[in-house]
């Protein structure tokens, strides 16, 4: 297939070790765990692939060109000299990003401004005609990473981030990303073997993350193009390849996944974004008050949510986590259960003690997810039956 490239995957913060391990199954090679990214090696199907298949990846970048910035000079000569008619013709367009933690440049709107002059000013000499910019759909997006003295300029082979997987056409208050609720799913375990719950499910994001993982779906089949599909060595036959190499590895689901959600325009958004994913043989909804609701099943049962708070709860916390742990311990026996939260210390009047407490952030909040186990009878009864 190919050159082999050096490529980073973009994640959250928590998410890293997740990535990773997503990288390895899928085959990648040379894989270096970092801060909110993980590098690896692959060929160009490689990265048609990991675009397709990873959940929990942002956006694949490919690194092009490297080198020292001493000044502003060095920065623009060195855009300049790369050869972006490879890449890109004088009447497409490219957008730019910048990242900036630098003492050689304290304002990353001004890295971004001469990095467009140098590869505007090198393609209006070779073909008399510069490229335009455009932000919203460019044919070619730019990534300019400057740490410290190290400029690093990457392609960016996703175009819209990978968390637009093109299923959600409606959201609720504050809806959870859905490469966060992929992240979580993954750090949970779920493994679709058995019931799922979201009892405050909103816009239906991790029904639907849970199902596409259950069934083995690719997270991002339903999107109509990526950022490479514009690229100049765009190969279709190799995609279609790829694309239907995925579809032969999804596989069926042998259990209940099922929302509950008070708000009847919370579950009417669910339905709608349930159906886009082409999934609703495999996902239902109702309206229902999870604080009035019960178990359904006798066997296991695994349950994720994003309870509301902050401007979302509009009632006391402290209130708020009692009678949620009052509805755990008394009507979920035999159910791991997860949730992500920003409060604090709110949490010890849920009544249950976490097995476990992850870091992550909620967009700029920072959060835990907690997992509680709820058993009948005594711990170490429960826990001879695992």
């Amino acid at each position: 297939m190919g050159n082999n490239y050096n490529m980073l995957a973009k994640t959250f913060y928590g998410l890293e070790e997740v990535l990773e391990n997503e990288l390895l199954k899928l085959g990648a090679r040379d894989i270096k765990r970092g801060v909110r990214n993980v590098s690896f090696v692959g060929d160009l199907g490689f990265l048609y692939k990991a675009n397709l298949n990873l959940r929990t990846a942002l956006s694949i970048l490919l690194p092009v060109k490297k080198f020292t910035v001493k000044n502003e000079a060095d920065l623009y000569h060195s855009v300049y000299n790369f050869p972006w008619e490879d890449w890109i013709g004088e009447d497409e367009t490219f957008a730019i990003q910048s990242t900036v933690n630098s003492q050689v440049f304290n304002n990353s709107q001004f890295v971004l401004f001469r990095v467009k002059d140098a590869i505007a000013d090198r393609l209006r000499k070779l073909k008399g005609k510069r490229p335009d910019i455009d932000t919203k759909d460019p044919d070619l997006k730019i990534n300019v990473h400057l740490f410290k003295d190290e400029c690093t300029i990457s392609l960016d082979s996703s175009g819209q981030p990978l968390f637009k997987r093109a299923y959600r056409s409606a959201t609720n208050i504050a809806p959870i990303n859905e490469v966060l609720a992929a992240g979580i799913l993954k750090l949970a375990g779920w493994d679709g073997q058995s019931d799922f719950l979201d009892p405050m499910c909103g816009s239906g994001t991790f029904l639907i993350e849970a199902a596409m993982m259950a069934c083995n779906i690719p997270p991002n089949l339903n999107r109509k193009e990526f950022g490479f599909t514009k690229w100049k060595n765009y190969d279709e036959e190799l995609f279609q390849l790829i694309y239907q190499s995925s579809l032969k590895k999804i596989s069926d689901f042998n259990f209940k996944i099922k929302g509950y959600d008070k708000a009847p325009s919370a579950v009417m958004k669910s339905i709608d974004n349930i159906k886009n994913a082409d999934l609703s043989d495999f996902i239902q909804v109702e309206i229902k008050d999870f604080f009035k609701s019960e178990k359904e099943n006798r066997g296991p049962l695994f349950m994720t949510f994003n309870p509301p708070y902050g401007e979302r709860l509009e009632v006391d916390a402290d209130a708020f986590y009692e009678k949620l742990g009052d509805i755990l311990k008394n009507n979920y026996p035999q159910s791991e259960v997860w949730m992500i939260t920003a409060f604090g210390e709110n949490i010890k009047h849920i009544g249950l003690k976490p097995s476990k407490r992850i870091k992550l952030f909620n967009g700029k909040i920072e959060s835990r997810l907690l997992k509680y186990e709820i058993f009948r009878g005594s711990f170490n009864d429960y826990k001879a039956k695992k």
